[in-house]
């Protein structure tokens, strides 16, 4: 039956557009009930569970299906119920298009009240049309609102209704489900002295009008991970130099949570302040004691140089909350009997959360999911509801899974929808792949990769063409060729947009199938590749440059250290030697060329660890070691990648994926100057190439690591490099590799960005056909926005599993003292590095319970004065290494000075910490 409605409407130039709106409305859409014999052979698509729910239900003993409202919906999915239930809800999503259950809006009727009146008739329709079914087989539909009129009404009609509280309490046999039941309002679990804390939100409204006329500025949220009392604004659309604004002190941030959309109100400068130096961590357990936080906030404002003023402001509403479930642990009240606990989660940039179960007892001591409901203006902390039980804490397989939930990275295994689009085994190379490829399994290719690695992207080859010049290429894997664009398995890669490494695990882009089998580049098999060949000169000068796919047969799989073996041994002088040697001394060419250009040559220091094999729990850690190997193929891997770059972005000068390096504003490099300063020396920043000259020169004698030191706090000041569209920007510029055009092409196994270049360069070279969305800029940016999303978050997950399996390598090894330099001085700490094990932590100077020691701060050097000693950056200290278990959420390396010796502040290197494993003592003490 076809219904229909015909209005006008006056366009812009003043003429009348007829418009008709169409409704089919279906008398055929079964009700997906297994068994209805009035709609056999109706149903299309998923039926509702053929065990509808049958709990121990005080208010429904009958077997039921649940129909809850779109608030239900979208307050309880994430919680309450199990995945398997929402069938229903699918089906009654369909019933309004049918004949019997659409519903029109009435005259008066808004929106939200004409879709309850939708959702009630469908309940109805279902509880009557499932009476037709036989007695023992007659179900029921129970529909579910938090709405009072809406409960109301559905009772007058006949419907049997409760709130979502009132059906879980009744499920006598599954009382904990009460704890994941969300809060319905922010005044829902209000502390019971009723102050008020917080200023109240504007409404959006308002929000919107103070934006548009520059009263308020929009902008994201974001916490410090160091000091619970102070955050910035990332300001929308903003001048380059204006991107911050701070905030200080828990009335200025007013309740908003870590990434959500906030408008500001800048202060006057007169209430402008300076960046705080101070450490803080939220470790109070009296939510109520506001005094002590404001004693706090006071801290913070000490004399500052006005140089050092930014500009300052405070929240007067939330745009968007961007709250997700978060990870942590159950810090139990110390109230006997009490319902009411805080949760303090994993992420120290979130707020402890205020929820209420009665299971606390049960939840002490292990990781859980709670959710965050609302934050009421006269409570220290949000509310929030217990979600999930992962596991105990310091479990590996509980840890893993915290850091990749907080991490937000994909790691559910793939379905079957995506594993359909694989190719079928045995797989080989057919007739139809050579099409526009080209057969080089003949070429002497090898591959160098780290230890144990199976997902080999790339390989190299380098031969003598006869004619006084040479042939480099580099093969990568043609992982496009596996991947189509569209499908499941190309969606799922999207996705997930990169590979992550942790120290034992790894989560793959693509599924196990293609990364360490047919699109790896082992040795002795074919595999397909898309290839980057280049002749040149042997002074490294690009004579020509052409890109093919190909076919290759790998003749090595060698580590860096097995490569540089063959290449440093005169006794060697096979083919893949000889091509290895060929490769190293031309890379060595143009690293020289790229750095007289003003590349940058950074440090950061790199762990690796040695795993026990029974117990897979560390057993040293040591820094990696670089060889010249690993510079040969990083080498070729960036003049690929510009190559390739150069590339497409001439045939698609709107669409191309490419990369860029910004370069970082002034302010940023202020503590590198002063640190440099402080050893007389001088840095320049002005250009990429002043920088890289200034840290060739800053070098001393008697102080062979300062260099490197230098370079590590020099890759501090840096920005993030990110994924664009050509099309949607001015500015190419890589500033580290000082490159006018970049992007990524050598890496498709583990990158989605590389699978968008190779498509590009593909319909270049007329190897592969165009789609659409390749040539969609504005999808085109969307996607680099997922992607530079999920690139940040893998290497945040990455670290996060170093720091847990450091805390385990330390826990085993017990308390050590080493030699360390500081990196940075605060207000109340030194941030030191120990190279030896490449690990970086914090020496506090104010501690609880302990006596204060006399502390002055100068941020124009900077230094630290503890008492009469004074540390500058990069000073050598001695300290003292050991695991602090005495909060169990936050586990961390504890480090205490030890030299220079400064009474009452130092401690000696054998002197045992009591309180470090207070928590292992109280256990044993339970057990006994």
């Amino acid at each position: 039956m076809l219904k229909s409605k015909t209005f006008l409407k006056k366009t812009r130039a003043g003429g009348v557009m007829k418009i008709v709106r169409e409704h089919y409305l279906r008398d055929d859409i079964g009700c997906g009930a297994p068994g209805c014999a009035a709609c056999d052979g109706a149903h299309e698509g998923p039926v509702l569970e053929p065990q509808p729910l049958d709990p121990a239900s005080s208010l429904c003993p009958r077997p039921h299906y649940l129909l809850p409202d779109t608030n239900v919906l979208l307050h309880q999915i994430l919680s309450v119920w199990r995945p398997g239930t929402w069938a229903s809800v699918a089906s009654s999503l369909r019933l309004p298009g049918s004949l019997e259950t659409y519903v029109e809006q009435e005259q008066g009727e808004n929106a939200n009240d004409r879709n309850d009146r939708a959702i009630r008739v469908a309940a109805k329709w279902y509880n009557e049309h499932l009476k037709k079914m036989s007695a023992e087989n007659h179900l029921q539909v129970i529909f579910i609102t938090n709405d009072k009129k809406n409960k109301e009404k559905a009772i007058k009609e006949g419907i049997p209704a409760f709130t979502c509280e009132e059906y879980v309490k009744s499920l006598t046999a599954n009382p904990e489900l009460i704890d994941r039941l969300a809060c319905l309002s922010e005044e829902g679990n209000e502390i019971e002295s009723g102050r008020i804390i917080f200023s109240e939100h504007l409404p959006l409204s308002k929000l919107q009008q103070g934006i548009k006329s520059g009263t308020y500025v929009q902008g994201t949220f974001r916490a410090s991970r160091e000091n619970y009392l102070e955050a910035t604004v990332w300001v929308h659309g903003d001048t380059e130099e204006d991107k911050e604004i701070i905030l200080q002190g828990l009335k200025n941030l007013n309740r908003a949570v870590h990434e959500d959309i906030v408008a500001v109100e800048l202060l006057p400068k007169n209430q402008w302040v300076a960046p705080s130096s101070v450490v803080l961590h939220d470790e109070g357990q009296n939510e109520d004691d506001v005094e002590k936080e404001e004693e706090r906030e006071r801290i913070l404002k000490t004399a500052a140089n006005e140089k050092m003023l930014k500009p300052t402001g405070r929240v007067v509403g939330i745009i968007k909350r961007n709250w997700r479930p978060y990870c942590g642990m159950l810090s139990k009240s110390d109230i006997k009997e009490s319902r009411r606990h805080l949760f303090t989660p994993a992420d120290r940039r979130i707020p402890r959360i205020r929820i209420e179960t009665r299971q606390a007892s049960a939840l002490e001591g292990r990781r859980i999911i709670v959710a965050i409901d609302g934050w009421p203006r006269n409570s220290r902390y949000p509310n929030g509801h217990f979600v999930k039980n992962l596991g105990d804490v310091g479990d590996k397989e509980t840890e893993t899974e915290v850091l990749l939930l907080e991490h937000d990275v994909p790691h559910q295994p793939f379905s079957q929808a995506v594993l359909s689009f694989l190719p079928k085994m045995p797989w080989s190379i057919t007739e139809k792949d050579m099409k526009d490829r080209e057969d080089l399994r003949h070429l002497c290719v090898c591959s160098v990769d780290p230890p144990g690695c199976t997902d080999i992207d790339d390989a190299l080859h380098c031969r003598d063409l006869g004619n006084g010049n040479l042939e480099v290429g580099v093969h990568i894997a043609d992982v496009s060729h596996f991947i189509r664009p569209g499908n499941a398995l190309d969606q799922e890669s999207a996705r997930r947009g990169t590979t992550v490494y942790l120290c034992e695990k790894r989560i793959d882009m693509v599924p196990e199938l293609l990364s360490s089998n047919l699109c790896s580049l082992r040795c002795n098999v074919d595999r397909l590749a898309f290839s980057c060949i280049w002749e040149m000169n042997h002074n490294a000068e690009i004579l020509k440059v052409r890109f093919t796919k190909s076919a290759i047969n790998s003749k090595a799989s060698l580590t860096y250290a097995e490569a540089q073996m063959r290449i440093d041994s005169a006794a060697m002088k096979d083919d893949i030697t000889t091509s290895l040697r060929g490769l190293n001394k031309l890379a060595k060419i143009l690293k020289k060329r790229r750095i007289e250009k003003g590349a940058l040559t950074l440090s950061s220091p790199e762990v690796r660890f040695h795993m026990d094999s029974e117990t897979h729990d560390p057993i040293d850690l040591q820094t990696k070691e670089l060889r010249e190997t690993n510079s040969m193929v990083e080498e070729f891997m960036l003049l690929a990648n510009i190559s390739v770059a150069k590339k497409i972005h001439e045939e698609f000068s709107e669409h191309a994926l490419l990369r860029k390096h910004p370069a970082p504003p002034p302010s940023n490099y202020e503590i590198l100057v002063k640190a440099a300063k402080s050893k007389n020396l001088e840095i320049k920043t002005d250009t990429a190439k002043s920088l890289a000259d200034s840290l060739d020169r800053a070098d001393s004698p008697t102080f062979p690591y300062l260099n490197t030191l230098l370079r590590i706090l020099a890759t501090r000041c840096m920005m993030q490099a990110v994924y664009f569209c050509s099309g949607m920007d001015n500015d190419f510029h890589h500033y580290g590799l000082a490159s006018p055009i970049y992007t990524h092409f050598t890496s498709p196994i583990r990158r989605y960005a590389d699978i968008i270049v190779h498509r590009l360069l593909a319909v270049a070279i007329g190897a592969d056909c165009t789609y659409p969305e390749l040539t969609d800029k504005h999808k085109l940016a969307d996607l680099c926005k997922n992607l530079n999303f999920r690139h940040k978050m893998a290497q945040y997950a990455q670290r996060a599993s170093v720091a847990f399996h450091t805390q385990l390598f330390f826990k085993s090894k017990g308390i050590v003292s080493e030699e360390a330099y500081i990196l940075f001085v605060r207000k109340n700490a030194i941030v030191v590095l120990i190279p030896k094990y490449g690990l970086e932590g914090t020496v506090f100077f104010e501690e609880k319970d302990k006596p204060k020691p006399r502390l002055i701060y100068d941020d124009e050097i900077p230094s630290l004065k503890i008492e009469d000693t004074v540390f500058h950056i990069f000073d050598k200290v001695k300290v003292k290494i050991m695991l602090d278990s005495s909060n169990l959420q936050h586990q961390k390396i504890r480090m205490s000075l030890v030299e220079p010796e400064i009474p009452g502040v130092s401690i000696a290197a054998d002197t045992p910490n009591m309180d470090i494993d207070e928590p292992e003592r109280k256990k044993k003490k339970r057990e006994k």
